[in-house]
C-alpha cells in the first residue's frame, strides 16, 4: 500500500488546449514546476463535487497499487485567463479561481484497447471492485477512463464517482446499496476473482486508511455548497460512507457477480 501523502499544490501559467470530453471542459495545462497537467476545473458544471470525487477517487486507487497520474492541487489566479479569446473558455476560468486539481499528463498515452491490451482476470477484478466502492458510472466500452502508457494500464478520471454526495439526505442507505451499473462495466466479464480481492482490498483500506484520503480534501471545496455543516462535518460524512461501503462491499462484489454471470 502506499503511504497517503498530502498533493503538491502548483500554480497554472498557462492554458494549452481544451479536453472536450463531457461536460466538464478539462484542459491540458502548464504549471510553474514545468510539467503539463490534465486540470478538472472547480467552476464547471459539477463544481467542486467532481473535484472531491477525482481526489478521493484516485487517492484510494493509489492506496490500492493502481496505476494514477500524479494528483496536484493546481492554483488559479485571479488574472489567469483574462487574455483567453474564447468566452467559454474565459468565463470557465474567472469562475475557477483559487484551488482546482490537475492530474499528470501522460504524453503519448494511448486510450486503452482490451483487444490490444489484455487484463489478467486479478487486475479485471480489482478494478470492478474499486468502481463498485466508488459507484463509479464511467468505466464503460463506451468511455473506458483508462490509458495505457508506457506498456502499464493507467486509471484516469474519477470524477463521475461517489454521486451519493449529490443528494446527501440518504448516505447511509446508498452505502449499503448494491452498485447496479456495475453491469456496464468494460472489464466485468473477466472479474472472476472478485472473493479473493474483496478480502485482499478490505484488508488495505482500513478507516485511518481512509480517513487520511478524506483529510486531504481542501476547506475550501466544502465551504460553498454546504453552508449549514463545517468542513469537519462534511469529511466526517465522506468518511464514514466510504467506510460504511467497505463494511458491506459484499453487497456489491454479490451484484457484481450476479451481473457477471448473466454476461458470460
Amino acid at each position: 500500500m502506499n503511504d497517503i501523502r498530502q498533493p503538491r499544490t502548483v500554480n497554472v501559467t498557462r492554458y494549452v488546449t481544451p479536453l472536450r470530453e463531457g461536460g466538464s471542459l478539462p484542459a491540458i495545462a502548464g504549471a510553474d514546476d514545468d510539467f503539463l497537467y490534465v486540470v478538472k476545473f472547480r467552476g464547471a458544471g459539477q463544481g467542486v463535487k467532481a473535484l472531491i470525487a477525482e481526489l478521493i477517487g484516485g487517492e484510494i486507487a493509489l492506496a490500492l497499487g493502481f496505476k494514477v497520474p500524479e494528483i496536484v492541487f493546481a492554483n488559479l489566479d485571479t488574472a489567469f485567463g483574462r487574455t483567453e479569446p474564447d468566452e467559454e473558455i474565459q468565463d470557465l476560468l474567472k469562475a475557477s479561481v483559487g484551488l482546482n486539481l490537475g492530474l499528470h499528463y501522460l504524453s503519448g498515452a494511448i486510450t486503452f484497447d482490451q483487444a490490444v491490451t489484455p487484463v489478467s482476470p486479478k487486475l479485471a477484478s480489482q478494478i470492478v471492485w474499486l468502481d463498485c466502492l466508488l459507484t463509479n458510472v464511467d468505466r464503460t466500452a463506451r468511455n473506458t477512463n483508462m490509458l495505457t502508457w508506457n506498456k502499464e494500464l493507467w486509471l484516469i478520471d474519477h470524477g463521475a464517482a461517489l454521486y451519493f454526495h449529490h443528494s446527501w439526505d440518504n448516505w447511509e442507505e446508498q452505502a449499503k446499496k448494491p452498485f447496479v451499473l456495475v453491469k456496464d462495466h468494460v472489464l466485468l466479464s473477466g472479474a472472476s476473482e472478485l472473493v479473493e480481492v474483496d478480502t485482499e482490498f478490505r484488508a488495505i483500506l482500513s478507516n485511518d486508511v481512509i480517513r487520511s484520503i478524506v483529510s486531504l480534501i481542501p476547506d475550501e471545496w466544502l465551504k460553498h455548497e454546504w453552508q449549514d455543516a463545517t468542513p469537519g462535518e462534511i469529511r466526517e460524512v465522506y468518511a464514514k460512507f466510504l467506510e460504511l461501503r467497505i463494511a458491506s462491499s459484499a453487497i456489491f462484489v454479490k451484484e457484481a457477480q450476479y451481473a457477471r454471470e448473466s454476461l458470460i
